[in-house]
């Protein structure tokens, strides 16, 4: 218990100042399992992206011990924070560069996002792949809550008005993310998010540490996990309202061997290494964000444009 407290001290402490320990799997619980395959680190040519919510660094590496088990065996910051509250401007943040003025969790009909582009629409325009896949969504870039436990407001990419063809066809439900994996056709640019309660919404962060094994474990039984190529970024939209924002984000690419960064960072940082993935220009926040590609020293494929 004590060690356990000492961890969790340091956390805490590097949110706020960037302490440099390297904090081990918490007490009592098994490290991550080791993938089934070891490929060489290659050059990012693809990353996926995790979004689970509202939980603080500090709580998501106490109660999400498999999720931390990746993180101390492959990388995670010490030093990341969302933009702000509540989730959706976290969300459109994400892919966006910028929060478009957005303030509430309120629908696209509230929200709608009238010209700008997603990283999403970059990626496709620059002749890359894109998708988002949302757990429980009804169908195809639903623009309003329903299904199990959908929430629009956690599908950032239904709010860009002008990307709403492309949304269409590549925002789909979680359905067929496991015959994509399976076929080694993930996106250049893709996301995941779970619905209410695998998300840790409404239900306990271990119920989000166990969906999120799930899917690890199909990925890393995948073709592009083999290739070297797929980099996994796991990360919250907001914490708990805690004072600084922190939330635990983790790297998962074969270049990671218990790596703690301690450079800030933020979400306009994951913008940013998905527009270097596809190889496209900064959107706003994006082009000033520390770069998260250089603090974790990932091998990206593509430099953007401009």
């Amino acid at each position: 218990m004590l060690r356990r407290a000492a961890v969790l001290a340091c956390l805490l402490l590097a949110a706020l100042t960037g302490c440099t320990a390297a904090a081990p799997t918490p007490s009592g619980t098994a490290p991550a399992p080791a993938p089934t395959s070891s490929p060489s680190a290659a050059v990012v040519t693809k990353v996926l992206v995790i979004v689970v919510e509202n939980h603080s660094l500090v709580q998501m590496t106490a109660q999400m011990p498999y999720t931390f088990g990746l993180a101390t065996r492959f990388g995670y910051a010490t030093r990341y924070t969302a933009i702000r509250h509540p989730s959706l401007p976290n969300y459109v943040a994400l892919v966006g560069g910028q929060t478009y003025g957005i303030t509430d969790d309120g629908g696209p009909s509230a929200n709608e996002i009238r010209s700008g582009a997603s990283v999403f629409g970059q990626a496709i325009s620059a002749g890359k792949t894109a998708a988002l896949y949302a757990e429980g969504m009804p169908g195809n870039c639903s623009l309003a809550n329903g299904g199990d436990r959908y929430a629009v407001k956690h599908n950032p990419w239904a709010y860009f008005a002008a990307e709403r063809s492309l949304c269409a066809r590549y925002d789909l439900p979680i359905g067929g993310l496991d015959a994509t994996i399976a076929a080694g056709t993930l996106p250049t640019v893709g996301m995941v998010v779970p619905n209410l309660c695998n998300d840790a919404h409404d239900c306990p962060l271990g119920t989000a540490d166990t969906w999120i094994r799930g899917w690890m474990e199909k990925l890393f039984a995948g073709p592009d996990w083999a290739s070297g190529h797929l980099a996994v970024l796991i990360t919250a939209d907001e914490d708990d309202d805690s004072p600084g924002n922190a939330v635990l984000t983790v790297v998962v690419h074969p270049s990671q061997t218990a790596h703690v960064v301690t450079t800030p960072l933020s979400h306009y940082s994951v913008t940013r290494l998905l527009e270097d993935v596809a190889g496209v220009p900064h959107l706003f926040g994006a082009a000033s964000a520390p770069s998260l590609s250089a603090a974790f020293t990932l091998p990206i494929g593509a430099s953007p444009q401009g």
